[in-house]
């Protein structure tokens, strides 16, 4: 074995240029050895390879990856040759839209008997798949599969190297392997949290944390941490299924049962904003691009991918302009989110305002319902019911006044209008709806006859009702400035925090008056409230009336159904408020936005402060969503009515929680106590060894007892220096 290595060493080191060395050393002139006479034994070499060696090795060939640039497109009109470049120029701009196809790159053959097209062509682009991302050709199969032309002709796109694959299918029928099944990952783990807690995620610094809120503990207990976890925010999913993370090469989900791995990446270079559809099936990314002349506006790309395949439904190109009209700016000027999903929790349309039009699109193909947009002459907002495919549209005045401003409600698809209800001397007007689509209230300013000011009024539909009838709400005092609006969720009441600051009223109101469920009626106002915010419990009856920014985070707990405070507390510089999803803690917060004091507090539904946690550096604040109860809302009601007897397993647990916390406060206090003392001893054990110097300072007094002995004063003068100067003296100067 030892000698068929060696050989094999020879084999593979030995070379001519070898050969020719190793001869020089030695001595030989391999010039007169006639290299021609040696005879090796057969299939032998010793490593000697021959001059023309290399002609018997293959040379590396450069192989290409497939053809997975070039598109088969099926389906095309059979023409003639005369309309031959007329077809072609049809199909190649339909997709150069999509990517740059090659010089010589559309084929479409031709049958040498009739001259006449076959019906189908080939297409190829310049580049294929690179990075990961769909390459050109993928796209255009993507996006123009079932293309109808006209009536008789209906695009079939295949990836050229599909073909193959294709014709390997079996003339049989053989029935497919079984694979075991390997159950994937629950990604709602955390909602079986036996304690019931609730999760959330904060960011502070170059950390992301998400931790559970444990009440009982009065701490949070940490799940997860990670550093540069994101390059600028996070953002749970709607139902609290993913954490979406934005970098610069595009975003991100999160999720998992017992830690967040990374379960789909979205490609998008420059990733400013994102957005979740509320069933979690799509997920919108959005960029602006500097365009290379100043004087253009910023080139806006939206992307809608599918959440659970990262595959690209649609994408929308254009000018800033186009994104820019009707509502609030978002970002540089856009109105976010750009698209606003309708129809439940079933993700199947979503729209965008335009100039005079609103699209609509449905996600079954992506296309326009109807294959145009809803006309509306000069619509400045819109929003949707947030459980039934209905729009709410608001238009402006037009032509002066003489074409008063209305606010209409259409049924989607069909777009017919519901109800429509104009509106004189409209300054501006805002929507809100109920969480559960039963109301709308439109806040509507208008202009005094003398137009030198407004006043401010509520149009209020009922939407489930026959007919949708629209009650009319003003305030007591007409001219007081409304600087805040909420409906209660899941409920039928709405509070207005109306007045002058820096101590206005809290008015609430009821949908239902008495025994009459037809009428808004007032059930309280609270004068001089330092507030300028509110916000409800997602479970309704409770309200924080809170006084941000210029008040300096004054809270008010209100319970209204017995129209009374629970209490009032301070969380100074607070910025944000935001109730966790069962309606049960409070967290309010101080961002980095002011310097000091960052970090957030805890609280529970009634203003009890639970605990404190300070962050330097504090950026975010968000409770993780729970998906709707699967409980209806009989069962709902049948719980609350009992609730005594369902909460007594929980006030057990409560107790036995409140005594192990006092018995750790027990023992903490104990370990501090002892503590002390071992402290304390430890300096009288000090003080009794030092003893003996103590009284060798003293001139052999033992006592330690200051009243003991008599304070003298002494002075001492002591000479620190003696110098001597001579100085001239001017006898005839005197």
């Amino acid at each position: 074995m030892a000698e068929v290595a060696s050989r094999e060493d020879i084999r593979a080191t030995v070379s001519m240029e070898d050969i020719r060395a190793a001869a020089s050393t030695l001595g030989i002139d391999i010039s007169n050895i006639d290299l021609d006479s040696i005879r090796l034994p057969p299939g032998e070499d010793f490593g000697i390879l021959s001059d023309d060696e290399d002609l018997h090795e293959e040379d590396p060939l450069e192989y290409d990856a497939g053809f997975g640039n070039i598109i088969v497109v099926d389906n095309l009109p059979v023409v003639p040759r005369e309309k031959y470049d007329k077809l072609e120029g049809v199909v190649r701009k339909i997709y150069s839209q999509i990517g740059v196809i090659k010089e010589g790159g559309l084929l479409m053959p031709v049958d040498p008997d009739t001259q006449k097209t076959l019906g189908f062509c080939f297409i190829e682009y310049n580049t294929a798949q690179a990075h990961g991302q769909p390459s050109e050709a993928e796209l255009a199969r993507e996006k123009t599969n079932g293309y109808k032309l006209d009536r008789a002709h209906i695009f079939a796109v295949n990836m050229f190297d599909d073909f193959d694959r294709f014709m390997k299918v079996p003339d049989e029928w053989a029935p497919p392997e079984t694979k075991p099944y390997t159950p994937g990952e629950n990604l709602q783990q955390w909602l079986t949290d036996e304690k019931a807690r609730d999760q959330f995620v904060i960011r502070a610094g170059s950390d992301t944390e998400v931790l559970w809120n444990d009440a009982r503990q009065l701490k949070p207990e940490p799940v997860y941490k990670r550093a540069y976890w994101t390059e600028s925010f996070v953002q749970w999913s709607p139902l609290g299924t993913y954490l979406a993370t934005v970098h610069r090469q595009g975003a991100a989900v999160w999720g998992g049962a017992n830690a967040f791995n990374r379960l789909m990446r979205y490609a998008h270079p420059q990733v400013k904003l994102i957005d979740f559809s509320p069933g979690e099936k799509y997920f919108v990314t959005y960029s602006s691009h500097e365009p290379s002349n100043p004087r253009d506006t910023h080139r806006v790309v939206l992307n809608v991918f599918d959440v659970r395949t990262g595959k690209v439904m649609r994408d929308f190109k254009g000018s800033m302009d186009e994104f820019s009209v009707g509502g609030a700016g978002g970002v540089s000027g856009v109105s976010w989110p750009v698209f606003r999903w309708g129809g439940g929790k079933d993700d199947k349309y979503f729209a965008r305002i335009g100039k005079n039009v609103i699209s609509v699109y449905e996600t079954e193909t992506f296309s326009l319902i109807d294959k145009k947009s809803l006309k509306v002459e000069n619509v400045m907002d819109f929003s949707w019911s947030p459980a039934d495919p209905i729009l709410a549209l608001f238009v402006p005045e037009l032509g002066g006044g003489n074409q008063p401003a209305r606010v209409s409600l259409v049924q989607i698809p069909s777009k017919e209008e519901l109800r429509q209800k104009n509106l004189f001397s409209v300054s501006d007007c805002k929507m809100y709806w109920q969480s559960n689509g039963d109301y709308l209230a439109v806040k509507v300013d208008r202009y005094t006859k003398t137009k030198k000011s407004t006043y401010t009024g509520f149009e209020l539909f009922r939407i489930k009702e026959r007919d949708i009838p629209i009650e009319v709400l003003e305030l007591e005092n007409k001219n007081d400035k409304i600087i805040a609006f909420a409906w209660e969720p899941k409920g039928h009441r709405f509070a207005v925090i109306h007045g002058d600051s820096p101590r206005p009223d809290v008015s609430f109101y009821s949908m239902r008056s008495g025994s009459n469920t037809g009428r808004v009626s007032k059930l309280t106002t609270l004068k001089g409230k330092q507030a300028n915010a509110l916000f409800w419990s997602p479970a309704g009856r409770y309200i924080i009336l809170a006084g941000l920014k210029g008040f300096n985070g004054q809270l008010e707990f209100y319970n209204v159904d017995e129209l009374e405070t629970m209490a009032t507390a301070e969380h100074f510089m607070a910025t944000d408020i935001e109730w966790d999803p069962t309606g049960r803690y409070v967290a309010t917060s101080v961002t980095s936005v002011h310097e000091m004091e960052n970090g957030f507090n805890i609280w529970s539904f009634n203003g009890k402060l639970l605990y404190r946690i300070l962050k330097d550096h504090f950026f975010q604040f968000l409770w993780r969503p729970r998906p709707p109860s699967f409980l209806s809302p009989e069962k709902e009601e049948e719980i609350a009515k009992n609730l005594k007897k369902y909460s007594k397993k929980y006030e057990a647990e409560d107790q036995d929680v409140s005594m192990l916390l006092s018995e750790q406060d027990r023992e903490k206090r104990k370990m501090l106590k002892d503590e002390w003392e071992r402290w304390v001893n430890e300096w009288k054990r000090w003080h009794e060894e030092e003893e003996a110097e103590r009284q060798r300072l003293r001139d052999g007094e033992a006592s330690d007892e200051e009243e003991e002995y008599l304070a003298k004063e002494v002075e001492v003068e002591e000479l620190l220096d003696v110098s001597e100067e001579v100085l001239s003296f001017d006898l005839d100067q005197e």
